[in-house]
């Protein structure tokens, strides 16, 4: 029996930092634990990362959730963190967490549709490090696993070197063209296919 939205956020609401139920697939990942830290009982489809008052540009990201064969996957949450304007990962305030305060969770809408609002992060200080978005994909009751990190495509220091390290087709392309709209504000695409590039992802179990 499938579950309805409602019935997957209502289960999220009661089980956010507790033991997970899905499984980890897709082999080890450094800090992959801690995507079940500090979870919202309540998710939204479009969410916010930094807030409105945080240095930086402005950034919209936004994608579509689908499964391997097209179609649109609603109830699945979408984790993203990332650096702030000055290429590091600011600490929360009054609490610890290894991914720092900008971090932020989606959940997929009937049409498979998610966004964050944020700002556009920064290249690690003194690094070559091309900007980036880390992300991991939660599917209620059967998995988790990360997925490459957007990336994009005008950033000076994605190379060819640089795009063969961080492109390894995980949860589809994931090497994103920002266009800014007249204010200022930079939007960008990370369509999600379900499983793409995860070796052992059959454990996940039917949707």
């Amino acid at each position: 029996m499938r579950m309805t939205i409602a019935g997957t956020l209502l289960l999220l609401a009661c089980t956010a930092d507790a033991k997970p139920a899905e499984v980890l697939v897709g082999g080890p990942c450094e800090g992959c634990d801690a995507v079940f830290v500090g979870r919202p009982g309540k998710l939204a489809t479009h969410a916010r990362i930094a807030p409105v008052t945080e240095p930086g540009e402005p950034f919209v990201l936004e994608g579509t959730v689908t499964t391997q064969d097209g179609t649109p996957a609603a109830g699945v949450i979408v984790y993203a963190y990332h650096t702030d304007a000055k290429g590091e990962y600011p600490p929360m305030k009054g609490a610890k967490h290894e991914h720092g305060r900008l971090r932020g969770f989606a959940v997929s809408d009937a049409k498979g549709a998610y966004a964050f609002s944020t700002i556009r992060p920064a290249s690690y200080p003194n690094s070559r490090a091309p900007q980036h978005v880390h992300m991991h994909v939660v599917e209620p009751g059967r998995c988790h696993y990360y997925i490459d990190e957007l990336v994009f495509s005008d950033d000076p220091h994605l190379t060819a070197e640089n795009k063969k390290i961080v492109s390894k087709g995980r949860g589809g392309e994931a090497i994103a063209t920002p266009t800014r709209d007249a204010k200022k504000v930079w939007h960008a695409r990370r369509d999600i296919a379900l499983g793409a590039g995860i070796d052992d992802y059959a454990r996940c179990g039917a949707r």
